[in-house]
């Protein structure tokens, strides 16, 4: 069996996703001793003994759904947004004078994959939806590759994970050389999924039981508040943009 948590993996969230996971596989009573990290996140999302991971809404979407078992969406730490939810926030260089989201559409909006939800699919949605298109812009690979080039000049505006977003606030001094243009509307956070021969219902109370039992500092390094149930439903409802 293999296990990830790769969506907030990072150097300063490292050592809580490991608690979380040894919480996981304590009231599971099974699994890997260790998260699988090195290898890519589409072999082990199709991988035939995947106990559980986490993907994005776009690819689970657009090439996962029916092949793995949904199990849920995390409770993230995003005041005012609706459980299980999350948004993008697109941001600009702290000095570019452009205000309107509108202003930046043919900039070039730097995302980081083209199967990525929170940043690619949201902001073209919510730009469709008032009548116009961001052009596309370099794909870097990652959300904070992303924001590194808006911050560098490489780009104008990016569309970033509002918890991937936090999270650099925190420990990124690139950061502080941007701000926030805009929002775009909730969507249905990043889903929890397993392998299909997995029961979702034990793993999202293995989640839940492990998320609570975290100590409260590790909850907000991670940003996570808990876990819920979510429909395969709201997620395949989503428009997919054109890709860029």
């Amino acid at each position: 069996m293999i296990a990830s948590l790769p969506m907030y993996d990072r150097p300063e969230t490292a050592a809580a996703n490991d608690r979380l996971w040894r919480g996981i596989r304590s009231a599971l009573g099974d699994g890997p001793v260790a998260l699988t990290r090195a290898a890519d996140p589409w072999e082990v999302w199709q991988h035939p003994d995947l106990l559980v991971s986490q993907t994005c809404g776009y690819p689970y979407r657009a090439r996962l759904h029916g092949k793995v078992a949904l199990v849920g969406a995390p409770v993230l730490d995003l005041p005012g947004c609706p459980a299980g939810h999350y948004y993008s926030v697109l941001v600009a260089r702290a000095d570019d004078p452009r205000a309107d989201p509108a202003d930046f559409a043919a900039a070039g909006l730097a995302y980081n994959e083209a199967l990525s939800q929170s940043g690619w699919a949201a902001p073209q949605n919510m730009a469709r939806a008032h009548g116009y298109a961001f052009t596309p812009g370099p794909c870097t690979g990652s959300h904070r590759a992303s924001a590194q080039a808006v911050a560098e000049g490489g780009a104008d505006i990016a569309a970033l994970d509002a918890l991937s977003w936090r999270l650099m606030r925190r420990h990124d001094a690139f950061a502080a050389a941007l701000r926030v243009v805009a929002h775009t509307p909730p969507t249905p956070a990043l889903p929890y999924i397993a392998g299909p021969a997995q029961d979702p219902a034990v793993i999202l109370a293995a989640l839940d039981r492990a998320v609570t039992a975290l100590p409260a500092e590790d909850r907000d390094t991670l940003g996570l508040r808990g876990v819920m149930p979510l429909p395969a439903t709201r997620y395949t409802a989503i428009p997919n943009p054109p890709p860029p």
